[in-house]
């Protein structure tokens, strides 16, 4: 194999011992590198271990986060399953001897108020109206001789007392109740009707007719006081008060005589 070498010049400084020139052979292996050189072998190594380590880290940074959850607690699981072995062995079942009575299951009765009777039990507190009832009367009648002009009279003191359908007292009076009630003060029975008062009496001529007469309209009755007027339990919402005949197609009965 042939040696490969530079041939150099051995300089010796002033100290040295003076002597003839010599040539060195050194080994291609042992001469020194460039700068250069060492820099790139340098670069290439950083290279290197950069590619290593920066994959590294980020595969570490992307692992999932339930790679580091705790181990997952299992309260719920063996409640489920407590609650399972609970319903598959019938614990919560009750067993009723043969001879335990039965429960007896009622509902409580109640009534209820109707809208005009709260109605009418308002208007009496506020009118403050009372007396006998339409029986009463009859039985013990505080006015035996019957007056045509003292019925008038006597229909008359109820002015005010509210509208209440069937009502037929103070606290309250329908048409038909009103009349029925003055009239009951002088021992006469009357039905609680309009149609069935008018047929209680005898129809007179418009010009004989007298204050205490009946006046009879279509579905309605009131007690006649003269000169085309009466007295009546108009209608709901509304109370007993004179007011001039409404409507020309009446008739005057005559009750009582």
């Amino acid at each position: 194999m042939t040696k490969v070498g530079i041939r150099t010049r051995n300089t010796r400084s002033s100290t040295d011992l003076v002597g003839p020139e010599s040539d060195v052979i050194i080994p291609a292996h042992f001469q020194a590198r460039p700068a250069s050189s060492m820099r790139t072998r340098s670069n290439i190594l950083s290279t290197a271990v950069m590619a290593i380590v920066v994959p590294g880290l980020f595969a570490t940074v992307a692992l999932p986060a339930y790679a580091f959850a705790p181990e997952s607690d299992t309260a719920e699981v063996q409640a489920s399953v407590a609650l399972r072995d609970i319903n598959e062995a019938n614990a919560q079942s009750l067993v009723v001897a043969a001879t335990a009575e039965s429960p007896v299951v009622a509902r409580d009765a109640f009534n209820a108020t109707t809208h005009a009777e709260l109605r009418r039990a308002a208007l009496a507190r506020q009118f403050r109206f009372s007396g006998p009832s339409v029986g009463a009367l009859l039985a013990h009648p505080p006015y035996p001789n019957f007056s045509l002009s003292q019925v008038a009279n006597v229909a008359m003191r109820y002015q005010g007392v509210p509208y209440v359908y069937g009502g037929a007292s103070p606290s309250g009076f329908d048409c038909s109740g009103f009349v029925m009630y003055v009239y009951a003060q002088f021992g006469v029975r009357l039905p609680h009707s309009a149609s069935g008062i008018a047929a209680s009496g005898r129809p007179i001529a418009r010009s004989a007719a007298v204050a205490g007469d009946v006046v009879s309209l279509p579905g309605h009755v009131g007690i006649y006081l003269g000169n085309g007027r009466m007295i009546d339990a108009p209608a709901p919402g509304r109370t007993v008060q004179p007011r001039a005949i409404y409507d020309n197609n009446y008739t005057i009965i005559r009750i009582g005589i």
